[in-house]
């Protein structure tokens, strides 16, 4: 695997590989990579010549009070893990290498929809953050195909859109969530979960399934389902962020005649905010 720091020298490396005739795919990533970032790699792998992982904690997409100076940087380890299934290329910039001219300074790119609800209303600016490292990185990259988590459904969303709306020539794929043999989403902020805590994490996602199980037998009282696995999760000694029955494809709330449903939720722990979904796809 060969790593880099400096875009100069990763284009000058790509360009090569293009001129192969290769086909590139991407993995962004923030480190402290777990089995749910590999199995994202070995997509992008089986669709494509050559793969990239980016490593870079950004700052842009943290607020205020939230958990950027103490997100773990385990780079030694990361690049063992990637050397482990064969990933052709690790980017790892420094902040000044993606943001040369400072943050405040930083042009921004803006999605105007789907960033203001579920993991947006509780963390301003956020998508912002997202949208705009995750173009830069696409303009560093320049890859065919990027591969995404789908862990982060409104994140996926609204990158979509974003390639939509900008004509970006990248096929964006999902990668499926990644569990624990007890249904906890694979994370990097697992590690912050206390030991207490672990046992009962799980909460979520059972609740979540809970739900689609209702959907597909038939309820449509959304916004009492919705109250019901809210204090389910309470009840479970957690602080619930949002628990919400969507529109698949707009992330408005779902409509009694939706066929396309996705049911997202966070909660916190005492040191880590989870998140969690699951869709429906119910017959006419």
């Amino acid at each position: 695997m060969q790593v880099f720091h400096h875009i100069s020298s990763l284009r000058e490396a790509l360009a090569a590989e293009r001129r192969a005739g290769k086909r590139i795919g991407f993995v962004p990533t923030m480190g402290n990579l777990h089995n749910a970032h590999l199995e994202l790699v070995k997509i992008a792998q089986k669709n494509c010549d050559v793969v990239v992982t980016s490593i870079f904690v950004n700052p842009l997409q943290f607020g205020l009070n939230e958990d950027w100076d103490k997100y773990p940087r385990t780079l030694a380890a990361d690049s063992v893990k990637l050397e482990s299934v064969n990933c052709d290329y690790l980017f790892c910039p420094d902040e000044k290498e993606i943001y040369p001219n400072g943050m405040a300074e930083q042009t921004r790119v803006i999605v105007p929809t789907m960033t203001d609800v579920l993991c947006g209303a509780s963390r301003p600016g956020h998508f912002e953050g997202v949208t705009t490292v995750v173009t830069k990185l696409f303009n560093i990259v320049q890859p065919d195909e990027a591969v995404f988590g789908i862990k982060d459904f409104q994140q996926l969303a609204v990158i979509r859109r974003m390639v939509e709306d900008l004509c970006i020539p990248i096929k964006i794929t999902a990668g499926e969530i990644f569990r624990e043999a007890d249904g906890l989403a694979m994370s990097s902020r697992n590690g912050f979960i206390t030991a207490d805590e672990r046992p009962r994490v799980a909460v979520l996602n059972r609740t979540l399934n809970g739900i689609k199980q209702q959907i597909e037998q038939g309820r449509r009282d959304f916004t009492v389902l919705i109250d019901e696995a809210r204090a389910q999760v309470e009840a479970a000694g957690f602080r619930v962020d949002y628990i919400n029955i969507c529109n698949s494809r707009t992330l408005e709330m779902a409509a009694h005649d939706d066929r396309e449903i996705t049911i997202l939720g966070a909660m916190y722990t005492q040191g880590a905010r989870l998140i969690d979904n699951v869709s429906v796809v119910l017959g006419r």
